[in-house]
């Protein structure tokens, strides 16, 4: 069936907006064919510099002949809305069906040529297109990341014809800008045009430009006894630079090695889109460099490698001057330049900030086993670097530089380590911070950010999280689960939450609550816990997502959170047990029982107070009641014992000795005898009780 190719050929577009451009236009162009009848048998695009292209396999010459149904308004509607309906459908009145009290019209559409489909839809397309920026050029209207130069539209070998603002569709695009044969070439389908990029010089796929830039790195370093020190987010930048991607390995100046590699690195990378190289098995950076050029010199990048050699000790000797300037100052007077620095206007300056921090890193330090005094030093010390020269050129390096000057100034090294480490983890690659003062000052951190901006009502939405609080919270959690630390969240949200309104009656910032709840700003202030349990809550929806990411159910989460407990170390290991009971047999048929019983109990509440008080000892001719009341009276002390040592595992096998019982009692015994109906209600509500001691089973699906 006939393959329709798609270019849009421009000038260069960003890095950054290739591969959502890749993805919105297949979005786009799935969507216009599916609106026309048309189910491609393939459809793939393709982003690089220069150009994005569309390649649809399976289509119909022809567009099939359709008959659709149109549903108008119920007889004997107003006629103004009649008159819309026929303005709409394009019919009269006595085209029209009556169904069911409505009027229906059937319009027979004859099918079009594909050509013109096509046609539309990539105007609408080109129109219509969500660059985050776009630009116009010349006299015309039209928008575009950059100008756009030429469209290569063809079917079925043939080109489709339209015009958008001056640029005409046709079957010839262009290769590279400098190397080969720059002359433009036809291409009637996708081999064609494939082959002949190729042999223009463009690599259309950039997986396959990231390919070949990997692998020259790799072989450039071989030759030298050198290791790439490998950047996935460089190596996706670096792969829409150039169509026709080069590495070349380059010389720096050695005497620069003294920086921290942090910054050659960031300097490298941010402004040059420098690959580093160290020896193998050192774990400093070796006087070197990668450019990934876009084309193949003829003296085997000698010429840009000595060029771009010059530009980096340009960028490194700013860097040392940095450093210089910065190792003059120290961290007393970047403190006090944190006075005039806002971290939010409701929440006060950077340094009232790092006041609340050392107090609450002050109250985490015991419940992690961190010295006091140092993990004080430390959160007092964390945000200093934010006001160094170093920092203000390269703001990624906030932290890292704070743990380097820090042990320059001949700090504890525990200090230094928490002072580098304290914005960790800043995502789900990044490693967390696990010695005592470092995990103590990185939890101070994100939770007085978390405790703030829930205070002032600042919470992320479905889609909007302007100020991370999801990544601060699942931060939060990777550190007390990944450095086992156990301490009940509630223990330094409160005391947090209340330092915050210490300040809000300071003057700091003020609001009140409305009769709705909600916050607004002047007034007596309000102080509840309504921002505590608000964060719990976060909390527990933050840890479903990592369990989830570990195979772990969601409703397990919530069964486990309605006890009350916000110890997240110990919810996850009530979360695990009971996850792995419920994968047996004595697990999902207790857990059905579960319901039985709790659903006879609802029914009953509905009619009026439950009995009260501990179930009698029943006759000794009912088996299943007897069964039953001994099981319960058996479990109590070794369950209670089994949850206060935490063993969650023991726990669920004790309440695994309820499955035959409960069984039974359900299926033999006849709980609304009114002779028995408040005893055996009572027997019901202790089963319910007992496993209520380990989750809320009613909150589990199944």
């Amino acid at each position: 069936m006939p393959q329709l190719l798609l270019e849009l050929f421009s000038e260069e577009i960003p890095a950054r907006m290739q591969g959502q451009a890749a993805k919105d236009l297949e979005r786009m162009a799935r969507e216009h064919l599916a609106a026309a009848g048309f189910l491609p048998e393939a459809l793939k695009t393709f982003a690089g510099p220069r150009r994005l292209t569309l390649v649809a396999e399976g289509l119909p010459l022809a567009q099939a002949d359709r008959k659709e149904e149109l549903k108008g308004p119920r007889v004997g509607a107003p006629q103004q809305a009649m008159d819309g309906f026929l303005r709409k459908a394009g019919l009269t009145q006595d085209q029209l069906v009556e169904q069911n009290g409505v009027w229906m019209a059937f319009v027979e559409k004859k099918g079009r040529p594909t050509a013109e489909i096509v046609a539309e839809m990539v105007e609408a397309i080109v129109r219509g297109f969500a660059w985050p920026k776009s630009m116009t050029w010349g006299t015309g209207k039209l928008r575009w990341v950059r100008p756009l130069k030429r469209i290569l539209c063809v079917l079925d070998r043939e080109v489709v014809p339209f015009e958008i603002d001056g640029i005409v569709s046709g079957d010839v695009t262009e290769g590279h800008r400098f190397m080969g044969d720059a002359k433009p070439f036809v291409a009637k389908d996708f081999d064609e045009y494939a082959a002949g990029l190729e042999a223009h010089y463009v690599v259309l796929d950039v997986e396959e430009r990231k390919e070949r830039i990997l692998e020259g790195c790799k072989t450039l370093c071989f030759a030298r006894h050198l290791e790439l020190v490998e950047d996935i987010g460089l190596l996706e930048e670096v792969a829409g630079l150039a169509e026709w991607p080069t590495p070349v390995l380059g010389d720096m100046d050695p005497s620069f090695l003294d920086l921290p590699p942090e910054v050659i690195r960031t300097s490298m990378r941010t402004h040059q889109k420098y690959f580093a190289v160290r020896k193998p098995g050192e774990a400093g950076l070796a006087p070197h460099f990668i450019t990934v050029a876009n084309i193949e010199a003829k003296d085997g990048g000698k010429v840009i490698a000595a060029g771009n050699a010059k530009v980096l000790s340009s960028r490194l000797a700013d860097a040392r001057f940095f450093w210089d300037e910065d190792v003059k100052t120290g961290f007393e007077p970047w403190l006090a330049k944190l006075e005039g620095v806002t971290f939010h206007a409701k929440l006060g300056t950077m340094a009232q900030r790092v006041d609340r921090i050392v107090a609450l890193a002050g109250e985490i330090a015991p419940l992690v086993g961190a010295d006091v005094a140092k993990a004080k030093e430390a959160a007092r010390l964390a945000k200093a670097d934010l006001t160094s020269q170093m920092v203000g050129e390269f703001p990624e390096l906030q932290g890292v530089m704070g743990g380097y000057y820090a042990r320059h100034f001949g700090l504890d090294a525990e200090v230094a380590a928490a002072i580098e480490g304290h914005y960790k983890p800043q995502g789900p690659s990044d490693a967390v911070p696990t010695a005592p003062v470092s995990v103590a000052v990185a939890l101070a951190d994100k939770l007085d950010t978390l405790v703030g901006f829930f205070a002032i009502d600042e919470k992320p939405t479905g889609s909007k999280d302007p100020y991370a609080l999801r990544r601060a919270a699942l931060g939060v959690i990777r550190i007390i689960l990944e450095a086992g630390k156990r301490f009940p969240l509630s223990e330094v949200l409160k005391p947090a939450h209340a330092r915050a309104h210490e300040a809000a009656t300071a003057g700091l910032w003020r609001f009140k609550a409305t009769d709705e709840g909600k916050l607004v700003e002047g007034g007596p202030v309000l102080i509840d816990e309504t921002v505590v349990r608000d964060l719990i809550a976060f909390f527990a929806d933050r840890l479903k997502v990592t369990l989830k990411d570990q195979g772990k159910r969601h409703d397990l989460v919530d069964a486990v959170f309605a006890l009350g407990d916000d110890d997240l170390a110990r919810i996850v290991a009530r979360v695990e047990a009971l996850d792995g009971f419920l994968k047996t047999d004595d697990g999902k048929n207790l857990l059905a029982g579960y319901k039985r019983a709790s659903n006879i109990l609802k029914a009953e509440e509905k009619k009026g107070p439950l009995p009260e008080g501990q179930a009698e000892e029943p006759a000794a001719d009912s088996a299943a009641e007897v069964g039953l009341y001994q099981a319960l009276r058996l479990l109590d002390r070794p369950l209670k014992d089994a949850l206060a040592k935490e063993d969650f595992t023991d726990a669920m096998a004790q309440l695994a000795e309820l499955r035959g019982p409960v069984d039974a009692y359900l299926d033999g015994v006849f709980v609304n005898d009114p002779e028995h109906r408040d005893n055996r209600l009572k027997t019901l509500a202790a089963v319910r009780a007992a496993m209520g001691l380990v989750a809320d089973f009613g909150l589990v699906a199944g």
